[in-house]
C-alpha cells in the first residue's frame, strides 16, 4: 500500500555576491595579430591593425550594425579579451556568443554580451532574434571600473545554459537561459553598432573550450589555480576509485554541484525497515509543504519479470 508523506520543503540559499572571473586554464588565441584568418566579415570596415582587431570608422558613419564573425562554431567557453570603443554620435559595440549570421543580412543573430553607454556594459542583448535585453548588468558594481574612451578587460563564460560576464574584474551578469529551445552553440562576433562615427578595438583575444557541462559548478577561491576547478557530477575525488552503486543518501548528496551561494538538505530518504518506499511524484502546496507518494514495491516491469508482477497483483 502506498503512503502519503508531508515532507518539509527543500530550501535554497540565493546567491548573495557576485563572483570573480573563473581562473586562467589552458587557452588558445583567437587572434594572430597580424591577420584575421578565422574571422570572416566586410573588409571595408573589418582589419587587423598594429597587433587588434579594428573595425567601424571615427571619420565615416556606421550605416548599420556590422559584424566580423569567427568561422567555426563554440559550445562551451570562457573567452578573454581587451576591448576599447571610441566616437561620437551613437558609440556602440558588443561581442556575439552562441550566434548565427542572419542570411543575405549584416547581422548576427543571437546571444550579445554587449558593451557601451549609457548601461550596456557586460549585459545580455539577444540580437536578430527576441530583440529583447535579457540579463541587464549591475552598472552600480560596474560604474566604477569602467574606463571610458580606454581600454578594458572583458571575460565572457558560457557553459550549459548559463552565461556570466565580467569587466575588469567585476561582474556584471549571471544568466540561465530558461527557453530549453534556444540553441547553445554558435559563432562569435565582434559588433560595431550602425548610427555613429564608432571604431571598436580588440585585442589579446583568447578561447578556453569546455567539455558540456552536466550543470552548475562550485565557487572556486578568486586566486586558484586551473587545478582547483570542480569535480565533475559522480566522479570520484582524485587518487580514489568510483564506489558502486547503491550509495547512501549522504553520499549521494555529495555528488551534486551546486552554483557559489546554493545549499542542498536532505530532506527524507528511502527507508523500507522504516516502511519508507521509493518517490514517486511530488509536488508543493500553498502552504510551502512538498508531498511525495512513495511505493515499496516500485518498480516492478510485469514484461521483464511476469511472476514477480503476478504475485505483486495478487497479495
Amino acid at each position: 500500500m502506498k503512503r502519503l508523506l508531508a515532507l518539509a520543503a527543500l530550501a535554497f540559499t540565493t546567491l548573495t555576491h557576485a563572483g570573480p572571473p573563473p581562473p586562467v586554464g589552458k587557452k588558445t588565441p583567437l587572434f594572430d595579430g597580424k591577420t584575421l584568418t578565422g574571422w570572416e566579415g566586410d573588409a571595408k570596415l573589418w582589419r587587423a591593425e598594429e597587433g587588434e582587431i579594428r573595425g567601424g570608422s571615427l571619420t565615416e558613419q556606421v550605416k548599420q550594425n556590422e559584424f566580423l564573425a569567427s568561422v567555426k562554431d563554440y559550445g562551451n567557453f570562457i573567452v578573454r579579451f581587451k576591448i576599447k570603443l571610441t566616437g561620437t554620435g551613437f558609440v556602440n559595440s558588443g561581442f556575439q556568443i552562441r550566434s548565427q549570421r542572419v542570411p543575405n543580412n549584416s547581422e548576427m543573430a543571437g546571444y550579445q554580451c554587449d558593451y557601451g553607454e549609457p548601461s550596456w556594459y557586460g549585459a545580455i542583448y539577444d540580437e536578430s532574434r527576441r530583440n529583447k535585453l535579457m540579463a541587464p548588468s549591475d552598472m552600480v558594481a560596474l560604474r566604477p571600473v569602467i574606463k571610458r574612451d580606454d581600454w578594458n578587460e572583458y571575460v565572457i563564460h558560457a557553459e550549459g545554459r548559463r552565461i556570466q560576464t565580467w569587466i575588469n574584474g567585476v561582474q556584471g551578469v549571471d544568466y540561465t537561459e530558461a527557453d530549453e529551445k534556444i540553441v547553445q552553440t554558435g559563432k562569435i562576433g565582434i559588433q560595431v553598432h550602425g548610427g555613429g562615427k564608432a571604431l571598436v578595438q580588440v585585442k589579446d583575444i583568447s578561447i578556453e573550450e569546455l567539455q558540456s557541462s552536466a550543470g552548475f559548478q562550485p565557487a572556486v577561491p578568486p586566486n586558484a589555480g586551473p587545478e582547483a576547478r570542480p569535480t565533475p557530477i559522480g566522479a570520484p575525488e582524485p587518487g580514489k576509485s568510483a564506489k558502486a552503486s547503491p550509495l547512501s543518501p549522504e553520499e549521494q548528496r555529495a555528488t551534486f554541484t551546486l552554483p557559489p551561494g546554493f545549499e542542498i538538505e536532505l530532506v527524507a530518504a528511502e527507508d523500507s525497515a522504516a516502511g519508507i518506499g521509493k518517490f514517486v511524484p511530488i509536488a508543493f502546496d500553498q502552504q510551502g509543504r512538498l508531498w511525495t507518494t512513495t511505493a515499496l514495491e516500485y518498480p516492478v516491469d510485469g514484461n521483464e519479470n511476469p511472476a514477480a508482477a503476478d504475485a505483486l497483483y495478487a497479495s
